[in-house]
């Protein structure tokens, strides 16, 4: 333990000097250790490729479920989603240093808000590697310095895209410890990360309840975080079929396994007899057990619907599958359906589909989540989707941070004054 302990300590402590390097680096020079990460990792394909199936080869005869490996495994997809992450963030606009709101005050000085580098980050997850470079892009372009820990399952080839990170910062002439990778599996590794106040000014946790639970007992560093993504996709009875049909086929079947995908279907009972039972039929094609309320399965039946059919349970309402497995519930109207969301959502991002302007304006005025959609599939809930280049992790907290998290989410905002020799009177 007290290796561990020093081992942290030690990172913490360059982490932190990196940080005030990050902090007034040039927009440009951090433009250039991201495009020189991107063309690192085009060139090196091959190689992250054959780190990631050594990862993928244990975690199969460790027995994890197809979700899980379908978040560890670095397809072709994305690699190209993680070189136009790289790109996309060098081309935003660098917030550091913009200052806005500069007002005269009557005694003379003028008082406004810069936007400045949070300091060091850590960010704890599990099973993704994309997470370490998107995390590692949007730290460095906000000027922040960032020690990720990556779980144990995907060690190789965070590893490899460690080594490419280093590579970029010092082609830029930038530290190379502003972006560390914890090179130990031990969990005692995270323990001490997010008691490292001195050192670490916030943890973006990305990873299952577990260990969100875990860090919400023990840590003593503030949290960027959301629990759960329960989310939901209300068919109004002013919907198009069309829309609806597509929109909860994508947003329940696209990927299972992710914080976006939707976990309940709510129809409107009007409009239930000319959509379930497509949509049913839909799911059952792609092997989705329904757990269905009295009134839908009433509607199925009616309709000749000779699928399987779980009757819903309470608990159900209110868990996130993660898997082939969807909550159906019929709800009277707009003010049900809302009610049941504001009940039992985790405020991740919920969605109606409708043609009706009023309502759809209701439903994003009235749905306490992160991000409420209309006419869209939940996946959409994405950093890299919201145009941000990338995200470092999605937060339903309503402080500093709400939804995907990308450089704005990373900086805060000091008060800065511009006097001309005025005193207080």
């Amino acid at each position: 333990m007290t290796d561990i302990d020093n081992y942290m300590t030690e990172l913490g402590r360059r982490a932190r000097r990196a940080s005030r390097a990050m902090a007034r680096a040039s927009t440009a020079a951090k433009n250039a250790a991201l495009a020189a990460v991107a063309d690192a990792i085009e060139r090196e394909r091959a190689v992250l490729k054959d780190a990631n199936a050594r990862d993928l080869a244990r975690a199969r005869d460790k027995g994890y479920d197809a979700a899980f490996i379908d978040r560890l495994t670095l397809s072709d997809k994305a690699l190209n989603t993680m070189v136009e992450g790289l790109r996309q963030v060098a081309a935003l606009a660098d917030p550091i240093g913009e200052i806005s709101g500069l007002k005269f005050r009557p005694s003379g000085i003028q008082v406004g808000q810069m936007r400045v580098p949070l300091g060091v980050i850590g960010i704890i997850y599990e099973s993704r590697p994309n997470v370490t470079i998107d995390a590692a892009a949007l730290c460095l372009k906000s000027g922040n310095a960032a020690i990720l820990r990556g779980g144990s399952e995907a060690l190789e080839c965070n590893t490899a895209l460690a080594a490419l990170i280093g590579e970029g910062l010092q082609a830029a002439g930038l530290p190379q410890d502003a972006v560390q990778v914890v090179g130990t599996a031990d969990r005692a590794a995270v323990g001490k990360l997010i008691t490292m106040s001195e050192f670490v000014d916030v943890i973006v946790p990305r990873g299952g309840k577990g260990l969100i639970a875990r860090l919400m007992e023990e840590a003593r560093v503030p949290m960027i975080k959301h629990l759960d993504g329960i989310c939901h996709v209300y068919v109004d009875d002013r919907a198009d079929l069309t829309k609806a049909l597509n929109v909860c086929e994508n947003a329940k079947t696209h990927r299972y396994g992710t914080c976006n995908t939707m976990e309940t279907l709510l129809v409107a009972r009007g409009f239930a007899s000319g959509v379930l039972p497509a949509l049913a039929k839909a799911f059952r094609a792609k092997d989705v057990e329904l757990r269905v309320d009295a009134a839908s399965r009433a509607v199925l039946k009616d309709a000749g619907y000779d699928g399987p059919l779980t009757d819903a349970t309470e608990a159900d309402w209110s868990t996130e599958y993660l898997a082939p497995v969807l909550s159906v519930k019929l709800v009277n109207d707009l003010d049900e359906a809302i009610d049941h969301i504001n009940t039992y959502s985790s405020n991740h991002t919920d969605a109606i589909i409708t043609e009706d302007h009023d309502r759809a304006m209701r439903f994003l005025r009235e749905v306490d989540s992160a991000s409420v959609m209309v006419n869209a599939s939940t996946r959409f809930a994405d950093g890299f989707e919201f145009g941000l280049g990338a995200e470092i992790g999605i937060s339903n907290d309503k402080l500093h941070a709400r939804g995907p998290v990308g450089l704005d989410g990373l900086t805060s905002l000091k008060y800065v004054v511009f006097g001309h020799g005025e005193t207080r009177e």
